[in-house]
């Protein structure tokens, strides 16, 4: 995922066969986003939005269109790796799942009169278990060719790169001058390699100074060192830096426009295309009624909404 899960995927990858679901979910999750390594987006990290699903009224006309199976036991159960904030977390009781996806979950949930349930799983293990044990995977999951291939994908938000400096840009960092700048970035992440590792080639090669790339482990810590000054800004995927925005209590601001932007999905079963269809519609109809550009401002991230949802859009490999 560009999670904004985006590493490279196997050009091999088979899509018929469980085995290459699994490889699927292995290389496709953003750099970054080997979950596991994003655990917050800020020093806090703490949940900031408040979303009750009972505040949508059951849509009786899409209700009658969910899949038996479904309907009958009266739940969505719902996989994601609750480690990405802040799409997907554990709150501060460090068990019950919170963050954008979790919302728009109970969201499609409270309009199709289901009850949901999210839980946490390993992010490489929700697509081969979509049917068996998972009605749907929401976790950051990039759309690309090889996913296509192998699942359903209902389109709900874009997300690419974005990069934050402190509040009033006191040292006047440019993207168009970054040679010989302090920046921090997410080990292993796109913004790492590459982005950055890119752009200090091209100093180099124009005989300027390289730039000072600092790689950290943990998001929170590179956003911790631009907000008491050590660095000159950071690089990230969108939702961690619209995050970090609110998390930092105006201490940051964002810095240009996303790159790189990729469409993020819902995946459903390969052979269920009745709910790949329903959630596709109900997307539109919370889309229509500004519940899920609420939900999404409420986590600083309305940038990363889209204006159609679409079960299986063309996207670039």
């Amino acid at each position: 995922m560009q999670k904004f899960r985006s590493l490279p995927v196997n050009s091999t990858l088979k899509a018929a066969t469980i085995i290459a679901i699994g490889a699927l979910a292995l290389t496709a999750c953003t750099n970054a986003s080997e979950q596991g390594t994003s655990s917050s987006s800020s020093p806090s990290g703490s949940a900031n939005a408040s979303f009750n699903p009972t505040t949508i009224a059951k849509d009786d006309t899409l209700a009658a269109l969910v899949p038996a199976a479904i309907k009958s036991k009266g739940t969505l159960t719902v996989g994601s790796d609750t480690t990405y904030a802040p799409a997907e977390f554990l709150g501060t009781d460090g068990q019950t799942p919170v963050g954008y996806d979790v919302d728009i979950a109970k969201a499609i949930g409270a309009t199709l009169g289901l009850k949901v349930q999210v839980q946490t799983a390993e992010f490489t293990g929700i697509l081969p278990a979509l049917g068996p044990k998972y009605d749907l995977g929401i976790s950051s999951f990039t759309i690309n060719p090889e996913r296509l291939g192998a699942v359903n994908m209902v389109s709900y938000f874009n997300a690419g790169t974005a990069w934050a400096v402190q509040k009033g840009n006191p040292k006047k960092f440019s993207l168009d001058d970054v040679c010989g700048k302090s920046i921090g970035v997410q080990t292993g992440t796109v913004q790492e390699d590459p982005d950055l590792s890119g752009r200090n080639k091209k100093c180099v090669a124009d005989g300027k100074q390289p730039i000072n790339i600092v790689t950290l482990k943990n998001q929170t810590d590179v956003t911790t060192r631009l907000v008491n000054g050590s660095i000159d800004a950071m690089a990230a995927d969108s939702p961690i830096i619209g995050y970090a925005l609110t998390q930092t209590n105006g201490q940051l601001e964002k810095l240009g426009d996303v790159y790189d932007a990729a469409p993020q999905g819902i995946a459903v079963a390969k052979s269920d295309t009745a709910l790949a269809d329903v959630i596709q519609k109900t997307l539109t109809k919370l889309m229509s009624d500004g519940s899920y550009k609420k939900i999404l401002t409420g986590w600083g991230n309305a940038e990363g909404a889209i204006t159609k949802s679409e079960v299986n859009p063309a996207v670039k490999s």
